[in-house]
């Protein structure tokens, strides 16, 4: 069993949608981010970054004590070498994939988080700061698309590097992107959006939308860096 830590935003999504395509049983525990749970001493021992997701697996390889993995990236890889499933065993096909799980984790959600804190966020409205990660955004959808244009998703076969953008890059809209301008972008988004394993886990943790704030309000504090309710 897996206990999952999480809250669903783009980086919670991530693992719960990879858990539902490994099929691996797992259990959530929520982090409520408008809380300020990431805070609490007994999260900051499982990641000291004070961030989810993060994990806790009771059955590691090769038995022994539990392990705790914090960070989405290295909590795909732990998964996916764990199952053996959405990352080629082969040396080339390995690191096709890591350096697009790599390119998500440095560039896409980081700069889609600078890009929405400050357009919709910050007390003051910066002209530069604006324009520049927005556009960083859309020069990254750029690079998906044309990525994209000879092959179904972004290593090739679907794997860690899809499930890792996909949370973030289905957000295009709230950076004033059309789909029409990016066909093979939309097209992969289309196709990730429609296998079962990621509806499953778009929708991990429903019941959380109740819980004192929209999960569309939730997940705009926890990305875009508004300081968490006392």
């Amino acid at each position: 069993m897996i206990d999952l830590y999480y809250w669903p935003t783009p980086n919670g999504w991530k693992i719960s949608i990879m858990l539902e395509e490994t099929g691996l049983p797992y259990k959530l525990i929520p982090v409520n981010i408008g809380r300020g749970d990431q805070f609490k001493p007994e999260f900051l021992a499982i990641s000291p970054n004070n961030r989810m997701p993060a994990i806790v697996d009771h059955d590691p390889p090769g038995g022994g004590a539990p392990i705790s993995v914090f960070e989405s990236g290295a909590i795909l890889l732990y998964l996916a070498e764990k199952t053996g499933q959405l990352i080629p065993s082969d040396v080339r096909g390995r690191y096709e994939v890591t350096q697009w799980l790599m390119w998500q984790m440095g560039g896409l959600g980081p700069m889609s988080g600078q890009a929405g804190h400050f357009g919709q966020y910050a007390p003051e409205k910066i002209p530069y700061a604006i324009e520049r990660y927005t556009n960083e955004v859309r020069r990254l959808y750029g690079v998906m698309d044309k990525r994209l244009a000879d092959r179904p998703y972004l290593a090739g076969e679907y794997s860690i590097a899809d499930v890792a953008s996909f949370p973030w890059a289905m957000l295009y809209d709230r950076y004033g992107v059309s789909a029409d301008e990016l066909p093979n972008f939309k097209r992969w988004i289309d196709a990730v959006r429609a296998r079962p394993a990621v509806a499953r886990g778009l929708a991990a943790g429903s019941e959380l939308r109740n819980q004192s704030q929209s999960i569309d309000d939730e997940a705009k504090r926890w990305l875009f860096g508004k300081k968490p309710q006392a």
